[in-house]
């Protein structure tokens, strides 16, 4: 799945990886208007999906929805730059701050896979201390707004307990080492400056 780093930042096929997946309606779409998605691989890994998946389930994209997408990929190459110059602001900020645990960034990261990467996109978790109240944190936001699929214009926020089960399973927050006070950004192409100032009153309103 390349859905994050897109082929700007990463390019799998290039290091052995058979089958690479996008979610389309993320950075490589870009606006926040459609859905799709891509699959990507030699031509005959594709023959033997087009044959025995395509032609049974039917599905594809609409024109519009094609058109849509050949829309975000030509800017792409503009945009992915903005979004990790961004993002990579926001996490330096929120990494200083005093009600910041942690940020959970590739940046900060040493694993090995990270030496894949050309770039970061916009998109990473941090946790905050317990003197902040969350869903007043996330309400007291004005630029990053509540929202799940990322990778369009608008900053998103959404915090954890909102997105993974608190009970055991597969989505549960244990299984992932998920820490119940982690809240997740996507930087989007707003003002840098705007989205700080955003965050910072955030936590000022959310301060117990």
């Amino acid at each position: 799945d390349n859905s994050w780093a897109t082929p700007v930042f990463q390019k799998p096929i290039t290091h052995g990886v058979d089958l690479v997946l996008h979610s389309a309606s993320k950075y490589l779409g870009g606006h926040s208007d459609t859905v799709a998605g891509v699959v990507a691989g030699s031509a005959a890994h594709i023959k033997h999906i087009n044959e025995q998946t395509y032609s049974y389930l039917g599905g594809k994209l609409s024109p519009f929805e094609a058109w849509l997408l050949l829309r975000g990929l030509r800017t792409l190459p503009l945009r992915l730059p903005h979004h990790m110059k961004s993002g990579l602001t926001i996490a330096e900020r929120l990494k200083a701050h005093a009600n910041v645990e942690r940020v959970n960034h590739p940046v900060y990261s040493n694993h090995p896979g990270k030496a894949t990467l050309a770039g970061y996109a916009g998109l990473f978790s941090f946790e905050v201390t317990d003197e902040i109240d969350i869903p007043v944190f996330v309400d007291a936001l004005k630029y990053f707004r509540i929202g799940v699929s990322w990778g369009g214009h608008e900053s998103l926020v959404v915090p954890a307990k909102a997105s993974l089960e608190q009970t055991p399973g597969l989505n549960s927050m244990a299984r992932f080492g998920v820490s119940p006070r982690t809240i997740r950004f996507n930087v989007g192409l707003e003002s840098v400056e705007d989205l700080w100032a955003d965050v910072a009153q955030a936590f000022e309103k959310a301060r117990k």
